[in-house]
């Protein structure tokens, strides 16, 4: 109990931090761990001083009070740096395995689509690095109805998603010639070209709360789980289950395991990469269809 007393403290300061830490997995289904703790109190002591205050409980009238106060301190506990292309085993794992595991599986079909879901997108590095790497690996994607639906909890990380304009910083991992195919020079800084940009769609979203998006083939949702307890991790393992199609694919952060949640899907490797494949539906038994017609055929002959 003292050792649960004492990480909920601000270094230094003695502030206990847990009524807030518990006014925001009520409200929103966020938990930050133990893990979180240096960068949660990081946040809550530069959010206070920014508005000279001096204790927990004037924060926490403030937050229960104002529905934008909390929104705000939520976006700042939730903001990080990201990239292109950040996670460079997933979307080699995207273009060498599954693409080309969905290229073969949808090309007879009429039209051949690929849905995609970007759960947590933040400012859109990830979507639009999905986005582009379909563009660069997958045979005529101008020809395949595609969609990538990005969502993210952060009103103001969804609107910076949908401008599309990035700094240098962000394209530090691509090569020259994607930043020439899929981005405008701005003055200094880097606009998505259409083609990409309307891969994506953009909605708020909540992921705690149980939302049906309709079926995906590949969902993307990587260092995300680790701001969630493990019922809200399992609840939200087992809608990506249900929400894929048989065959389809969830990819996670490294250090995100879902071994307790992630039964019911299939775990491999690619290069160093984890998959979780929902697995492929078995096909009808044929011949057990034939003989079940014949069975019922003589059944109704007999009764004549």
């Amino acid at each position: 109990m003292a050792e649960k007393a004492q990480s909920a403290n601000v270094a230094g300061t003695g502030l206990d931090l847990s009524p807030i830490r518990a006014l925001i997995e009520e409200r929103s289904g966020i938990h930050f761990d133990e893990t979180l703790q240096p960068h949660f109190a990081g946040q809550i002591r530069e959010h206070m001083a920014a508005r000279k205050m001096a204790q927990t409980i004037d924060l926490l009238r403030v937050l229960r009070d104002s529905s934008l106060e909390y929104e705000e301190l939520l976006e700042r506990l939730l903001s990080y740096q990201s990239w292109f292309l950040r996670h460079p085993s997933a979307f080699t794992a995207l273009e060498k395995k599954v693409l080309r595991e969905m290229h073969q599986k949808k090309f007879w079909e009429t039209p051949r689509s690929l849905r995609i879901w970007s759960a947590g997108c933040g400012g859109g590095e990830e979507p639009y690095s999905i986005a582009m790497t379909i563009c660069d690996s997958l045979d005529f994607a101008g020809a395949w109805n595609i969609h990538i639906l990005a969502t993210d909890i952060s009103r103001s990380a969804l609107q910076q998603a949908e401008r599309g304009i990035f700094p240098p910083g962000a394209l530090g991992a691509l090569h020259a010639r994607q930043k020439e195919s899929h981005f405008i020079r701005v003055g200094d800084q880097y606009l998505v070209r259409p083609q990409i940009r309307n891969m994506v769609s953009f909605a708020q979203m909540n992921l705690a709360e149980n939302v049906y998006m309709g079926r995906f083939d590949v969902v993307f949702c990587i260092d995300v789980l680790n701001y969630f307890d493990e019922a809200h991790r399992a609840a939200l393992v087992h809608r990506f289950h249900e929400y894929l199609e048989s065959g389809g694919y969830l990819f996670v952060g490294k250090q995100e395991p879902i071994v307790k949640a992630g039964g019911k899907f299939e775990v491999s490797t690619y290069e160093d990469c984890i998959l979780y494949q929902k697995p492929m539906a078995p096909k009808p038994n044929k011949a057990a269809h034939i003989g079940a017609g014949r069975n019922a055929k003589a059944e109704r002959e007999k009764k004549a």
